[in-house]
């Protein structure tokens, strides 16, 4: 039989057993568990990746209004962004408008659009406004004139000398003896702004001819009017327009991006500074993978990234 231990003797054994026990743990290095981090004594724990933590295909679905203005010629595709954004995305909507490049650069910096679009950069007087610049995709544009011209190509020179006013009668590049109307677009327009600088090489318009607020009006007046030529981005070449070809070169995604056509946009989605909330979902969208990928070309456009080397 074991000895009774006194309340004192039992006391003093505890204290004993425990001190052993403290000294032992103290003795062990701890090994993780598979998956566990370990940490350097002294350092900072990292804080958790948001990223990690919510998968992408778990985000919630964006929530808000987002106004875009500007270039009629990116309009199309600004619409079908938006439209399929929406059908992702059911508690946002998109409201994107024209009235020209100028007035959607001008809106955005004024705060009066979340979004404005341009197929020409924002001019200097821009530059100290916050303007934070989005490539969004290339805009092929074209000549178009009216079905029943008969003429399907036209040299740099002869279209320069055309919108310039030097020649004024279709018979004198190969056409019929008949007047040649032009459509223009007005002085805010980055379509006028492109063809002045890649067609006219700087040089002024005349005066003569008939001015459209959009490239849409543009088309159909030219369907419209016999013996008319305009300009106009490649999605609104249907019904009563022909596009004619530039120095013998038609537009498509090879004769651009070889550098045989040269009649093109760059489009620019401008925000005043870094977009946030549904604006810049939005345009994420707009220049992601799948949307570049799925559905600029079939809106008549090419991928952002067609250019780059």
């Amino acid at each position: 039989m074991f000895k009774q231990l006194s309340k004192k003797g039992f006391t003093i054994a505890m204290v004993t057993v425990l001190s052993v026990g403290v000294l032992s743990a103290c003795g062990k290095t701890q090994t993780p568990a598979a998956g566990d981090k370990t940490t350097t004594p002294g350092a900072s724990t990292p804080a958790p990746s948001t990223s990690a933590t919510k998968p992408a295909d778990s985000a919630a679905p964006v929530e808000g209004t987002v106004t875009a203005s500007g270039s009629s010629a990116l309009l199309p595709l600004v619409k079908v962004a938006g439209e399929e954004f929406m059908k992702k995305n059911p508690k946002a909507t998109i409201n994107p408008t024209a009235g020209g490049s100028g007035q959607g650069v001008k809106n955005v910096a004024d705060g009066t659009s979340d979004i404005g679009n341009s197929d020409v950069e924002a001019g200097p007087e821009y530059k100290d406004k916050g303007l934070v610049d989005h490539i969004v995709a290339v805009a092929p544009f074209a000549l178009i004139v009216n079905k029943d011209v008969k003429v399907d190509n036209l040299t740099k020179q002869q279209a320069a000398d055309i919108y310039m006013g030097k020649i004024t009668n279709w018979k004198e590049v190969g056409g019929d003896d008949a007047k040649i109307v032009l459509v223009h677009r007005p002085d805010g327009s980055g379509s006028k702004a492109l063809v002045k600088q890649i067609v006219l090489g700087g040089q002024e318009f005349t005066k003569d001819g008939v001015t459209q607020d959009s490239s849409g009006a543009v088309a159909t007046a030219v369907g419209q009017t016999k013996n008319s030529i305009g300009y106009v981005d490649t999605p609104y070449i249907k019904g009563d327009v022909k596009a004619v070809k530039f120095d013998g070169v038609a537009f498509s995604k090879d004769s651009i991006k070889g550098g045989q056509y040269p009649l093109f946009g760059i489009e620019h989605s401008y925000t005043k500074g870094e977009p946030k909330g549904a604006a810049k979902a939005f345009l994420d969208y707009m220049m992601s993978d799948d949307f570049q990928n799925n559905f600029v070309e079939k809106a008549g456009f090419l991928p952002a990234n067609l250019l780059k080397k």
